[in-house]
Protein backbone atom coordinates (compact mmCIF):
# COMPACT_ATOMS: atom_id res chain seq x y z
CA UNK A 1 0.00 0.00 0.00
CA UNK A 2 1.42 3.49 -0.92
CA UNK A 3 1.33 6.26 1.05
CA UNK A 4 -1.14 9.82 -0.59
CA UNK A 5 -0.23 12.99 0.34
CA UNK A 6 -2.95 14.94 1.23
CA UNK A 7 -2.81 18.65 0.60
CA UNK A 8 -5.44 21.66 1.06
CA UNK A 9 -5.68 25.65 0.23
CA UNK A 10 -7.84 25.33 3.14
CA UNK A 11 -5.68 25.52 5.98
CA UNK A 12 -2.15 26.21 6.35
CA UNK A 13 0.34 25.51 3.92
CA UNK A 14 3.38 23.09 5.60
CA UNK A 15 6.17 25.53 6.94
CA UNK A 16 8.42 22.67 7.28
CA UNK A 17 9.71 19.24 6.08
CA UNK A 18 6.11 17.76 6.62
CA UNK A 19 2.82 17.43 4.63
CA UNK A 20 -0.56 18.32 6.07
CA UNK A 21 -1.54 14.99 6.19
CA UNK A 22 -0.76 11.59 5.12
CA UNK A 23 -3.41 9.07 3.93
CA UNK A 24 -2.27 5.37 4.41
CA UNK A 25 -4.96 2.89 3.08
CA UNK A 26 -7.93 3.86 5.59
CA UNK A 27 -5.75 5.64 7.83
CA UNK A 28 -5.22 9.02 7.66
CA UNK A 29 -2.47 10.76 9.99
CA UNK A 30 -2.99 14.91 10.36
CA UNK A 31 0.39 16.93 11.36
CA UNK A 32 -0.74 18.86 14.28
CA UNK A 33 -2.86 22.48 13.42
CA UNK A 34 -2.37 25.99 14.92
CA UNK A 35 -4.29 29.12 14.90
CA UNK A 36 -3.14 30.12 11.30
CA UNK A 37 -5.72 31.34 9.16
CA UNK A 38 -4.79 30.05 5.73
CA UNK A 39 -5.66 32.72 3.65
CA UNK A 40 -2.61 35.14 5.15
CA UNK A 41 -0.96 32.63 7.40
CA UNK A 42 -1.12 34.78 10.58
CA UNK A 43 -1.88 33.64 13.89
CA UNK A 44 -5.59 34.70 14.52
CA UNK A 45 -5.59 36.26 18.76
CA UNK A 46 -7.12 34.81 21.41
CA UNK A 47 -7.31 31.31 22.81
CA UNK A 48 -11.23 31.02 21.69
CA UNK A 49 -10.13 31.86 17.93
CA UNK A 50 -7.36 29.59 18.39
CA UNK A 51 -9.22 26.76 18.97
CA UNK A 52 -11.43 27.41 15.93
CA UNK A 53 -9.18 28.19 13.67
CA UNK A 54 -7.47 24.90 14.52
CA UNK A 55 -10.33 22.66 14.27
CA UNK A 56 -11.39 24.16 11.14
CA UNK A 57 -8.08 23.50 9.61
CA UNK A 58 -7.83 19.88 10.48
CA UNK A 59 -11.91 20.03 9.27
CA UNK A 60 -10.47 20.93 6.34
CA UNK A 61 -7.69 18.84 5.82
CA UNK A 62 -10.17 15.48 6.63
CA UNK A 63 -12.40 16.66 4.28
CA UNK A 64 -9.21 17.05 1.63
CA UNK A 65 -8.84 13.56 2.97
CA UNK A 66 -11.94 12.72 2.06
CA UNK A 67 -13.25 12.16 5.43
CA UNK A 68 -14.96 14.38 8.13
CA UNK A 69 -14.13 15.38 11.63
CA UNK A 70 -16.63 12.44 12.17
CA UNK A 71 -13.93 10.06 11.26
CA UNK A 72 -11.61 10.95 13.96
CA UNK A 73 -10.49 8.10 16.07
CA UNK A 74 -7.54 9.87 17.85
CA UNK A 75 -6.54 13.63 18.87
CA UNK A 76 -3.82 15.09 20.95
CA UNK A 77 -3.74 18.60 22.07
CA UNK A 78 -0.45 20.51 23.10
CA UNK A 79 -1.37 23.50 25.30
CA UNK A 80 0.91 26.33 26.41
CA UNK A 81 -1.65 26.58 29.09
CA UNK A 82 -3.44 23.90 30.83
CA UNK A 83 -6.02 25.76 32.28
CA UNK A 84 -7.41 26.72 28.46
CA UNK A 85 -8.39 23.30 28.90
CA UNK A 86 -11.86 23.10 29.71
CA UNK A 87 -12.20 26.04 26.99
CA UNK A 88 -10.73 23.17 24.24
CA UNK A 89 -13.45 20.58 25.72
CA UNK A 90 -16.56 23.36 25.09
CA UNK A 91 -15.52 24.61 21.68
CA UNK A 92 -14.77 21.06 20.72
CA UNK A 93 -18.43 19.95 21.46
CA UNK A 94 -19.35 22.28 18.76
CA UNK A 95 -17.85 20.74 15.91
CA UNK A 96 -17.70 17.02 17.21
CA UNK A 97 -20.02 14.78 18.13
CA UNK A 98 -20.36 10.96 20.00
CA UNK A 99 -18.61 8.88 19.97
CA UNK A 100 -15.84 10.74 20.45
CA UNK A 101 -12.24 10.38 19.48
CA UNK A 102 -9.72 9.09 21.73
CA UNK A 103 -7.25 12.31 23.13
CA UNK A 104 -4.54 13.08 25.14
CA UNK A 105 -3.88 16.04 26.51
CA UNK A 106 -0.25 17.95 27.07
CA UNK A 107 1.19 20.96 28.62
CA UNK A 108 3.91 22.33 26.74
CA UNK A 109 6.63 24.78 27.25
CA UNK A 110 5.89 26.56 23.45
CA UNK A 111 4.52 25.94 20.45
CA UNK A 112 5.36 27.20 16.49
CA UNK A 113 4.78 30.70 16.04
CA UNK A 114 3.76 31.13 19.42
CA UNK A 115 0.72 29.64 19.62
CA UNK A 116 -1.39 28.86 22.45
CA UNK A 117 -3.05 25.26 21.56
CA UNK A 118 -1.75 22.97 18.64
CA UNK A 119 -3.88 19.54 18.10
CA UNK A 120 -2.90 16.69 15.75
CA UNK A 121 -5.40 13.59 14.84
CA UNK A 122 -5.45 10.27 13.17
CA UNK A 123 -8.88 9.59 11.14
CA UNK A 124 -10.06 6.51 10.12
CA UNK A 125 -11.90 6.39 6.90
CA UNK A 126 -14.88 4.10 5.75
CA UNK A 127 -13.24 3.71 2.39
Amino acid sequence: MDKQIISTDHAPSAIGTYSQAVRHGHTVYMSGQIGLAPETMTMVDGIDAQIHQVLNNLRAVAVASGGSLNDLVRLTVYLTDLSHFARVNEIMAEYLVAPYPARAAVGVASLPRNALVEIDGILALPH
